[in-house]
């Protein structure tokens, strides 16, 4: 027999920019590692460190406390500004509800913009986390002949009225049950999460989501330093990479800290409320025991926490 030469099939080359999780997965972690290891370049070394990190689930306060400050060092030197990241638990005795008045809501999209600002969206492209639809009063909730690029010079326009529509917090979350890594789960408050650090990106839970609520981010999200806000959470706001999936968290970072989102604030004509479940006592219960309630497409059994009501 004849001796066999065997050629090493080449490693290859790493991105400038360094690794996203789901490109390390189809290159490999031994060819991550020798990439990371062979050019000494700190964006691969830094990937590499993400990579290799415990799901956010399983890491330690030890661990925790060393990932959030590698974070906050990593940010701040790329912003040029103090960034803190956080990773506050959420509350006992809390079950966030959320509820829009249809019968206020103007479409002014102040909520949508306000948004990208408190949460770190990418700028350029524009990435939104609220979809406002207008439709005909004549006709009611019509998804399928909805309007999301209507443009007029003042808001609301005759005979239409508005419908926002987000991320539902749902109870029996679709996107959860088809990840296939666990990246993204219901928090004991009712709020669904994404370990940005654990996606690969396979957008399993886009197809799963019936109401549009998740985005990918194809390129590096832009983010000017001087629009950027500093106050981060782990699990929520802080910018997110190249190559994951990401979603609205009701700006989780504000609302564990007993504020409301950054879109019920804004809000100009209080069609927004938001509060505890739990408590008996809250506006959010008082509506959903009084006034007119639905939610989005009821018949999937998703049981969002998101309630539309009409209040006058």
């Amino acid at each position: 027999m004849s001796d066999l030469t065997v050629t090493p099939l080449p490693v290859p080359e790493p991105p400038a920019e360094g690794f996203t999780r789901r490109e390390a997965l189809i290159l490999g972690l031994f060819a991550l590692a020798g990439a990371a290891t062979t050019s000494g370049c700190s964006s691969d070394q830094k990937a590499m460190d993400e990579f290799v990190q415990k799901h956010f689930k399983d890491l330690s306060p030890e661990e925790l406390k060393t990932v959030l400050a590698r974070m906050e060092k990593n940010l701040t030197k790329k912003y040029g500004k103090p960034v803190t990241v956080s990773a506050t638990p959420a509350m006992e005795g809390v079950l966030f509800g959320y509820a829009l008045d249809l019968s206020r809501c103007i479409g002014c999209r102040r909520c949508v913009y306000g948004c990208v600002d408190e949460n770190n969206q990418s700028r350029d492209p524009q990435t939104h986390y609220i979809t406002v639809l207008e439709m005909d009063k004549e006709k009611g909730v019509d998804l399928q002949d909805a309007n999301a690029y209507y443009d007029h010079e003042t808001v609301p326009a005759e005979g239409k009225f508005y419908m926002p529509v987000s991320c539902q917090q749902c109870e029996n979350s679709p996107c959860s049950k088809v990840c296939p890594v666990g990246a993204t789960w219901k928090e004991p408050d009712g709020i669904v999460v994404i370990d940005y650090n654990w996606c690969i990106g396979c957008r399993s839970c886009i197809a799963a989501c019936p109401y549009g609520a998740r985005r990918f981010n194809w390129g590096e999200p832009n983010i000017p330093a001087d629009e950027l806000n500093p106050v981060t959470e782990y699990l929520g706001n802080r910018p997110r990479p190249r190559g994951v999936v990401e979603k609205c968290t009701w700006c989780l970072h504000r609302v564990r800290k007993g504020l409301y989102p950054k879109c019920v604030e804004v809000c100009p004509v209080g069609a927004r409320k938001f509060g505890n479940l739990l408590d008996p006592d809250s506006e959010i219960r008082y509506i959903i025991e009084n006034k007119r309630v639905f939610i989005l497409k009821e018949e999937l059994n998703t049981q969002p926490k998101f309630f539309y009501y009409y209040g006058l």
